[in-house]
């Protein structure tokens, strides 16, 4: 069967940066002189109550400097500022041509190392800009990317289920960035996270890009960006446990040498303490910004592509990392504090010993 054409869509490329502890974004918003902090509430689709709170500072640029991808001229660019400390870059690109034609821009828009230089340099650029307003502002190595092909309208027109059905195979391979034909194990898996609130919408999730044939798809894309942010800031915090316990292996591999054995860990308990305070306020931050309740649709994507991103994992991988750094410390700690007993004990008996030979030694008698 022919692949339909795409007779309107958009392509958003989303790469996110960790910028800092947290952004007073109200100053970022003055200090930036630009931009504005909108709700998600852009069509009758989102309750009252969904959002995110507060509601991120978003700043739209020109695609100057943006490169072409595929032969596809940027239409703009645009700056996600979130309260938690984190930055999304979006750049869009136009869709048009053949279905068939898009797992050949997916594959080239993977990773893609031009884009990614693109995106740091602008964040660079506007972190030294609103710099007063972050705490701890650095703009750190870790990157998260996500595509999201959003379509409008086929020509000839063509149904969510029929597309689906009849074209899941080619979206696969958009999905997955991959040229070539897949299995039928590799489709039906790609396919699987989808969901649809009408007959005349659909989102397919995946972990790498999601295609979305929605006429009403900005809250959709708004939370996508945001799971994409929120996976960035997991990986992030992921990779400081990741140095703080190879630093507790490498303290308890030489805790039993020389004069270690009493040290004092309260410098390191205070510093785990002080990580599991980050995490949890981070945590915090980042589950309760986004709301949802009263939106069944949104509340579904969420879950799909939290489960798409395994973000239950990687939560549940930062809570046992905490526990085994705290555990490896306090371990140390109980330890060291044993061991000074131990010997404080041992220099008390040997000053009861000098005591009771004292007087028996000449020169001390009478004494």
């Amino acid at each position: 069967m022919a692949s339909p054409v795409v007779a309107r869509g958009v392509c958003h490329v989303l790469v996110a940066f960790e910028v800092g502890q947290s952004i007073d974004l109200e100053r970022s918003e003055r200090l930036a002189a630009t931009g504005a902090r909108r709700p998600w509430r852009e069509s009758r689709r989102a309750p009252q109550q969904f959002g995110n709170r507060p509601a991120p500072l978003r700043i739209v640029q020109d695609a100057a400097g943006i490169p072409a991808v595929a032969g596809l001229e940027p239409l703009r660019g645009q700056i996600m500022l979130y309260d938690f400390g984190a930055a999304s870059v979006s750049v869009t690109f136009p869709l048009t041509g053949a279905l068939e034609s898009l797992p050949a821009l997916s594959e080239e828009l993977y990773g893609h190392p031009g884009l990614h230089a693109l995106a740091r340099t602008r964040i660079a650029a506007l972190l030294e800009i609103v710099a007063p307003a972050v705490v701890r502002p650095k703009l750190a190595d870790a990157v998260e990317d996500y595509v999201i092909f959003q379509i409008d309208a086929f020509e000839p027109p063509v149904g969510p289920q029929a597309l689906l059905r009849e074209h899941g195979a080619i979206i696969a391979r958009i999905l997955r960035a991959e040229q070539g034909p897949v299995s039928e194990d590799e489709v039906a898996d790609a396919l699987a996270a989808r969901l649809a609130a009408g007959a005349t919408d659909l989102a397919i999730v995946d972990w790498n890009a999601s295609l979305v044939y929605d006429p009403e798809p900005a809250e959709t894309c708004a939370v996508l960006e945001f799971a994409n942010v929120q996976l960035l800031e997991v990986r992030f915090l992921d990779e400081q446990l990741d140095t703080a316990l190879e630093q507790a292996y490498d303290t308890l591999g030489r805790a039993g040498r020389g004069a270690a054995i009493l040290r004092s860990y309260a410098a390191d308990l205070d510093r785990i303490a002080e990580l599991e305070a980050d995490a949890a306020v981070l945590f915090e931050r980042v589950t309760n910004a986004l709301k949802l309740v009263g939106d069944q649709y949104l509340s579904r994507l969420y879950t799909l592509v939290s489960g798409r991103l395994h973000l239950a994992d990687w939560d549940a991988s930062i809570v046992r990392k905490l526990q085994t750094i705290g555990g490896i410390y306090q371990k140390l700690a109980d330890r060291a504090t044993a061991r000074r007993l131990e010997v404080l004990e041992w220099i008390i008996i040997l000053l009861i010993a000098i005591s009771i030979l004292l007087p028996f030694l000449p020169g001390f008698a009478g004494h």
